[in-house]
């Protein structure tokens, strides 16, 4: 779990705290900008105060989760009724599934034969883990959820971290040694969170953000019938797609998944290089104990024997739900066809998604046999309350904060103001500052909102804007859609930061540190990946 308030005893935590309630307040009593709604005004002065917080960790973060609940109703942003069920939702009960699921491998020890095979694959080498794992995670976000890859890769992380720290030769037992299992965690376990973003932008169904973004450019650019006038198009909000055209003579402008996955999976293998080094930098390749340690964890592996019945069972329901979250889709097909009024109400879509196959398979282990007994000769299930009570309930507060925020910039249209506010000083500047200062935008707005509702705020924006500049669309939504997935720095930014941060073995500050340089690194990656990758391999002229 988090520890509570590291910062709390620094000396410049109290200045700061008065410095972020100040500009809070300033932000409050000021006269409100034209164009932006009062509620948005005292939403930023709210959001102010929250990152100030969470930054600081001045107060537990949980409780500062909680704040919403609280000055939404107060200062008339949001009902209570409304802003209480951001720590509710369907994302919040994909982590209670998912979770549940990863003590279950942790109750059978599951997690520490994975871990040692993986070591076995791998090695021991500190930067060769961290690229193991990093390529493990996007490889799979590619495909799942980047919350779900997380729920899966987190645990098995872990357990390789007590393995290297604890599972020594004996007589090993060094404070050099602990110390090198304490330096790999932070960059192990952040390039899981980290990995899992930057694999799901490389594909369509990756993460939703992309998958919005194409919607959106194909019901304004290509489901549509080129007009001979644009009207209305200092109105954002309006634009539509009998009034839109596509800004090419050619047929064909729509985006492909494979013509999405070309372009884009270049850019995600540099972006994750990048990364590696990043959070590499400083570690060892190679310590003088690499071979002893290696052989050693192979005889641990020897010594567990065979997998017992349990290890069997939770492997079994581990390798079902990763396999139901890649064939999600399929499934709401079927459902589809097998309820015929599911298109009176919705799509089928709408029906299921991970959080359905995670609470699913989660109760079902209450229900599976273990094939082990208690001390009275019952059988055991796979899972019990009192394992599962172990849930790490402030990151469920933290992810609820998060979706409050997000909410809030959508209803009282403050995303939709930041970025109309951006599109005066855009004219007239070259293409290529552009898109790095959207990029920029796009990156550090989405440490405090969520990208699937930035996307859909903003992209209709963005449209407008193409036009007016006169360019191919794809070269502003490509790019500025890649750069919502790229927010690293906060445990709010994305669920992938999150899960990782409630392990408890990363604190704000080392995320802020690590996330900064990445954020600020993506814009001249995204930048140049426009005009090298994205405009040739998706054939804009």
């Amino acid at each position: 779990m988090p520890e509570a308030a590291p910062g709390a005893g620094n000396r410049w935590v109290k200045p700061a705290i008065i410095l972020i309630v100040v500009t809070a307040l300033a932000i409050l009593l000021a006269p409100t900008p034209d164009g932006m709604r009062p509620a948005a005004q005292r939403l930023l002065a709210v959001t102010v105060l929250m990152a100030g917080l969470w930054m600081t960790q001045a107060i537990s973060l949980a409780a500062t989760s909680l704040l919403p609940l609280a000055l939404y109703p107060l200062l008339g942003i949001q009902p209570a009724r409304i802003v209480s069920k951001a720590y509710i939702n369907d994302n919040v009960f994909l982590y209670l599934g998912g979770f549940i699921i990863a003590l279950g491998i942790e109750r059978w020890g599951l997690h520490k034969r994975i871990a040692l095979n993986i070591v076995q694959v791998v090695g021991v080498s500190p930067r060769r883990l961290v690229l193991g794992f990093l390529i493990a995670s996007a490889g799979l976000s590619m495909w799942i959820s980047n919350t779900a890859t997380t729920l899966l890769m987190l645990p098995i992380a872990l357990a390789l971290l007590k393995t290297l720290e604890d599972e020594q030769p004996d007589g090993d037992k060094t404070a050099e040694r602990s110390s090198l299992a304490r330096q790999l965690s932070v960059p192990l376990l952040l390039s899981i969170a980290y990995a899992s973003s930057l694999g799901g932008l490389t594909t369509i169904i990756g993460t939703p953000t992309n998958n919005a973004a194409v919607a959106i450019y194909r019901e304004t650019f290509v489901e549509t019938q080129p007009q001979t006038a644009i009207d209305d198009v200092g109105d954002p909000v309006s634009a539509s797609p009998s009034r839109t055209p596509p800004l090419t003579g050619e047929k064909d402008v729509d985006i492909s998944v494979a013509g999405w996955m070309i372009a884009c999976i270049p850019i995600g293998i540099v972006y994750a290089a990048i990364c590696w080094a990043v959070l590499t930098f400083g570690l060892p390749r190679a310590t003088d104990r690499d071979d002893v340690l290696q052989q050693e964890l192979g005889r641990r592996l020897e010594d567990l024997g065979k997998a017992s019945a349990a290890e069997k069972r939770m492997s079994i329901v581990f390798g079902a739900t990763a396999a139901l979250w890649v064939l999600r889709k399929p499934i709401s097909l079927f459902l589809r066809s097998r309820f015929p009024d599911i298109d009176n109400l919705t799509t089928a879509v709408d029906f299921t998604n991970d959080s359905t196959i995670s609470v699913a398979m989660a109760v079902l282990l209450f229900c599976l046999p273990s094939g082990q007994s208690d001390n009275n000769g019952r059988p055991q299930p796979l899972m019990n309350w009192t394992t599962a009570s172990k849930l790490p309930w402030d990151i469920m507060l933290l992810f609820g904060g998060g979706f409050a925020l997000a909410g809030a910039f959508e209803s009282t249209e403050l995303s939709l103001w930041l970025g109309g506010v951006l599109q005066g000083p855009l004219q007239g500047m070259a293409l290529w500052k552009i898109i790095a200062v959207l990029c920029l935008f796009m990156t550090f707005l989405t440490e405090f909102t969520s990208n699937v509702a930035t996307v859909n705020t903003l992209l209709p924006t963005l449209c407008v804007l193409s036009i007016n500049l006169g360019v191919d669309p794809r070269l502003i939504i490509v790019p500025t859609t890649l750069a919502t997935s790229c927010a690293f720095m906060l445990p709010i930014a994305t669920p992938p930061n999150a899960i990782v941060f409630g392990s408890g073995c990363i604190r704000v500050s080392q995320m802020m540190r690590y996330g900064l340089l990445l954020n600020l690194v993506g814009v001249p990656v995204l930048t140049a990946a426009t005009f090298l990758l994205i405009k040739p391999l998706m054939g804009i002229p």
